[in-house]
């Protein structure tokens, strides 16, 4: 579905994505891991077309998409959370969900449809009964289903998530892990940044692993957890398991 081939990007005299290339395939959970500064964000913020890359390929599905502004990505069914949530606060939540699917690979054609479909999709991600709550009176919890919520409204056919459940306590982890293969058996392939080596372990199929803004290792979670390379540069110093 999704392919990179020798992709970098640099700011100033820092390489933070250098000649990565990691295939996608549809249907799959692909787990994207490394320490901190590593370019795991990057490499999302340069598939998505907040960043371009200085050199390389960006193919989904066989079509070159290099160098498309983000709204056009999303267009071709690309959609994302971000690490940080930021929610339109002003509005509610089914209000923000709205706003995702106005747009995205196939807007809806009126408010009154995107409002039903909207309303079915906070449901699924746990925010029934929320949705004519305003976005700043959500818990941080609620924010982050809604970012999720937001994403999914765009009907993406590739779903890129960054540290979904980060902050989440060992409960809501479980339920978001849950919610994750549920979307996954939905028909949308995923890829997932994720410090939590627990939820990679339980979900992935494939695991990626950068370091310094390179690829040091891929492999299933299995071949992973045991590779001395990637122990050394991240699970060693990993505490959140």
């Amino acid at each position: 579905m999704l392919s990179l081939n020798g992709v970098s990007k640099s700011f100033g005299g820092l390489m933070a994505v250098k000649q990565l290339s990691l295939g996608v395939e549809q249907g799959e959970i692909l787990g994207l891991i490394g320490p901190n500064g590593s370019g795991k964000t990057t490499a999302f913020n340069l598939i998505t077309g907040f960043l371009t890359p200085d050199s390389g390929r960006i193919e989904l599905r066989g079509r070159d998409i290099t160098g498309f502004r983000p709204p056009r990505v999303c267009a071709c069914g690309v959609s994302r959370t971000f690490q940080l949530v930021k929610p339109f606060l002003q509005l509610t939540a089914l209000q923000n969900a709205m706003v995702g699917r106005m747009y995205g690979s196939s807007p809806a054609k009126t408010q009154d449809q995107a409002r039903e479909e909207c309303v079915r999709i906070l449901s699924f991600v746990g925010l029934a009964g929320k949705q004519d709550a305003l976005a700043r009176n959500l818990t941080f919890v609620d924010r982050k289903r809604l970012e999720l919520a937001r994403a999914l409204a765009t009907r993406p056919q590739l779903l890129l998530l960054d540290e979904l459940m980060s902050g989440l306590n060992p409960t809501e982890t479980e339920s978001t892990m849950q919610l994750i293969r549920a979307i996954r058996d939905s028909g949308v392939t995923i890829v997932m940044v994720e410090h939590i080596i627990k939820a990679v372990l339980g979900l992935c199929d494939r695991v990626v692993v950068l370091n310094a803004g390179e690829k040091i290792a891929e492999g299933s979670p299995e071949e992973i957890v045991s590779n001395q390379r990637v122990i050394e540069a991240y699970l060693g110093k990993t505490t959140r398991a």
